[in-house]
């Protein structure tokens, strides 16, 4: 539980801290400033601050210090502050956080926003709430506990007299901070647990929202890059002969690669007047690359070295029992192995930002998950101090983990250095396709049995797979214990259990993709579970049952958890019905960052034709802050997920991205699109964990695992587009 301090800033702090995230504000009113700090596992400590005006007409404007990137933090986590503090949603404008530290970690990943935050803005409504009925019972001079806040207003209860909010801010804003604000019970949710537009909903259907692309300030000019294709490549020369009648009209700029693990690779820039003239000029360059030692790497090679690492004995990163002895004595055994492809996050909106250098200011608007790294980017690259860097938070049309990243805001700011005015740099498609930070191509061995009883008895479980580690050490040469850990702590009652890891050095850089590891982790748990129960003529769903059913031990918990949304999914989708001639049902389970999540699909295979028609999804994540936005996440991973299992997948050729757009990188289509998608959440009583991100390891396993059944066809690579 975290610590809560609330403190009162005076007006002149208020609006110097505030001014370029608040617009303008009506003078005067309540402020309170929210900090807390939580001890974790880690060294990682905690202080993140989020902030409620309420002006003297009563309009409430709340700040969200988390980015927003359409997975509807903005609206989710103020509305908790919203609830507590009884404000009529109506009234409540929501604006984005600029880079500071008033907000705490705002680096938006993993899943753990509403986990980490849903507390701490709960106590700040409570406490505003509080500091509001304090005022009001000074006001007519009655105790505080003859009155009570509702919609805006507080109310006394005997009289019936009532005050709103913006009467009250001023004398509110006197009264003593309450050190333990009395939250509400669950039975009192107005808005936390229930469907809620989103804030900006209507902006985004009529096209006002605006996002990093859409920015324009005075004096803005374009910019447009080509990158070095190769990672520790290099620019060799740059022919501007061929400029011809736009040499006049643009600035070419090289820039060296960032030696930081989320600066540029290097690259060619042009500066215009605008966009067209920008990609005119740099389409007319003659640019010769110096592609370094990295110009060997080859997808198709570099997966069948990984599957021979994998089929030979690794380094061991953990164990219990003895793997070796259950697996030769079992009753059933069965081996298999599995491979997975890079992936390009390919968002919506390519990477955008505008960035302006100036001799004494340096000032940005960037579509970011991490706005105090581009703080330390830049930082680094113009020899400044962080906080002499500004940092706009635009809303991100999709990110997905890339936009942790912030080589395109060093690459706009180098821009916008050279040409002395601020510089809007939006990527190509192409551009993006091809300097990506992709997710990890692997292979994993498993090695499995079943014992007399039924039970897995011995698990042995190898892979390799070049890991995140390698952007912050280039000499890191594959995974460990840290990396397996999704692995390793999966709560599975199998006594003999081992992990190996085998080599896997990075040719590219790795990054965050929406699940990570789990993705690849998730698909052949999943899938093996499936071909080893029908190697022992037993019910898939029978065998987990069992894996999870029967653990005993610190994280029993975690597996009674795993095991209910198991047998809520199979209980909505129907598990063992009859369906017709090829068609088939398939299943899957997989705990990750904290939250549970299983599916049940239902596919129809007609040779080379596959149409998912059904997916019903349960989850236990927690207490759900707002019910149709999460639902939205989890049709989101479905629908991700069907693009990762069928079609897409980054390949290299001497070193270079061969796909360029969305014809050789197909993402899911509407046609794809389950004709059904079923979501139900349990286990509501339990803190809120993570959702972004658990949803997607469990389609391509249950998709994979309901084309065997459909058709018997076993696949053991990902896309199944194209695999053997």
């Amino acid at each position: 539980m975290a610590n809560l301090m609330l403190t009162k800033i005076d007006r002149r702090t208020f609006l110097r801290r505030t001014a370029a995230a608040a617009g303008t504000l009506s003078a005067g009113g309540l402020f309170l400033g929210l900090s807390t700090t939580a001890a974790a596992k880690t060294d990682a400590t905690f202080a993140p601050n989020a902030f409620l005006h309420i002006a003297t007409n009563g309009d409430t404007t709340l700040w969200c210090g988390r980015c927003e990137m359409g997975q509807g933090i903005s609206t989710s986590l103020p509305s908790a502050v919203a609830d507590e503090l009884e404000a009529d949603w109506s009234r409540v404008t929501i604006l984005q956080g600029d880079a500071d530290e008033k907000y705490g970690p705002q680096a938006t990943g993993g899943s753990r926003s509403i986990n980490i935050m849903l507390e701490p803005m709960r106590q700040a409504g409570a406490a505003g709430r509080e500091m509001l009925i304090a005022a009001a019972a000074a006001t007519w001079g009655v105790p505080a506990a003859e009155c009570e806040a509702r919609n805006h207003f507080v109310h006394h209860k005997a009289s019936d007299r009532q005050l709103g909010y913006g009467e009250l801010a001023a004398t509110a804003a006197e009264q003593p901070v309450p050190e333990t604000p009395k939250l509400k019970s669950r039975e009192e949710f107005r808005y936390i647990g229930k469907s809620l537009q989103r804030h900006d909903q209507g902006a985004v259907v009529v096209g006002e929202r605006v996002y990093g692309a859409d920015t324009v300030v005075p004096g803005m000019k374009y910019g447009a890059v080509a990158h070095v294709p190769v990672l520790g490549g290099a620019v060799k020369s740059v022919d501007t002969s061929g400029l011809g009648d736009l040499a006049d009209r643009v600035q070419v700029v090289t820039i060296d690669r960032l030696e930081r693990p989320y600066g540029s690779l290097g690259a060619v820039g042009v500066v215009a007047d605008n966009t067209w003239i920008a990609q005119q000029a740099l389409d007319r360059l003659e640019i010769e690359w110096d592609r370094g030692p990295n110009a060997v790497y080859n997808t198709d090679t570099y997966k069948a070295e990984l599957v021979e690492r994998v089929a030979a004995p690794g380094a061991s990163v953990y164990e219990r029992g003895n793997v070796d002895e259950a697996l030769e004595s079992a009753a059933v055994s069965h081996a298999a192995t599995y491979v997975g492809g890079h992936l390009s996050h390919s968002p919506m909106e390519p990477m955008a930002s505008c960035v302006d250098v100036g001799e004494d200011h340096c000032e940005v608007w960037a579509s970011t998950q991490d706005p105090v790294g581009i703080q330390n980017t830049l930082a680094a690259f113009l020899g400044r101090e962080k906080e002499d860097i500004t940092v706009h938070v635009m809303a991100a049309g999709g990110a997905f983990g890339r936009k942790y990243q912030c080589d395109y805001v060093h690459e706009a700011a180098a821009l916008s250095q050279a040409a002395g005015a601020p510089v809007q740099l939006t990527w190509s498609r192409e551009e993006d396709t091809r300097t990506g930070f992709y997710h990890s191509c692997s292979a994993q061995h498993i090695a499995g049995s079943i014992d007399d009883d039924g039970n897995v008895s011995g698990w042995l479980h190898r892979a390799a797979f070049p890991t995140i580690a390698s952007l912050f050490d280039p000499t890191n040469t594959g995974p460990g214990e840290s990396e397996m850990g999704d692995v390793i702590r999966q709560p599975l009652a199998i006594e003999n259990f081992r992990a190996e890891v085998g080599a896997a050095p990075a040719h590219t850089r790795i990054g965050w993709w929406r699940a990570v590891y789990n993705i690849f982790f998730g698909f052949a748990i999943n899938v093996f579970v499936d071909e080893l129960a029908r190697k022992a003529s037993q019910d898939p769903v029978d065998v987990f049952r069992k894996m999870y059913g029967n653990y005993r031990g610190e994280e029993e918990e975690r597996a009674q958890r795993a095991l209910a949304v198991l047998n809520k999914a199979a209980e909505m989708g129907g598990w063992g019905r009859e369906v017709p001639e090829g068609h088939g049902l398939g299943i899957a389970v997989h705990y990750s960052f904290s939250s549970y999540t299983a599916m049940m699909v239902h596919v129809e295979v007609d040779g080379d034709n596959i149409k998912v028609h059904r997916v019903d999804c349960a989850v236990d994540c927690g207490l759900v802050l707002t019910p149709d936005i999460a639902t939205a996440q989890m049709e989101g991973a479905v629908i991700m997920g069907i693009g990762l299992a069928l079609n897409t997948e980054i390949k290299f050729e001497d070193g270079a991205v061969v796909n360029s757009n969305f014809h050789d990188y197909p993402v899911a289509r509407i046609s794809n699109t389950p004709e059904e998608i079923n979501v139900e959440f349990i286990g509501q009583e339990n803190t809120s964990t993570g959702l972004g991100e658990p949803g997607v390891p469990t389609f391509a396993p249950a998709l994979i695992n309901a084309i065997y059944d459909a058709s018997g066809k076993r696949y053991r690579s990902l896309p199944i587009r194209g695999s053997a």
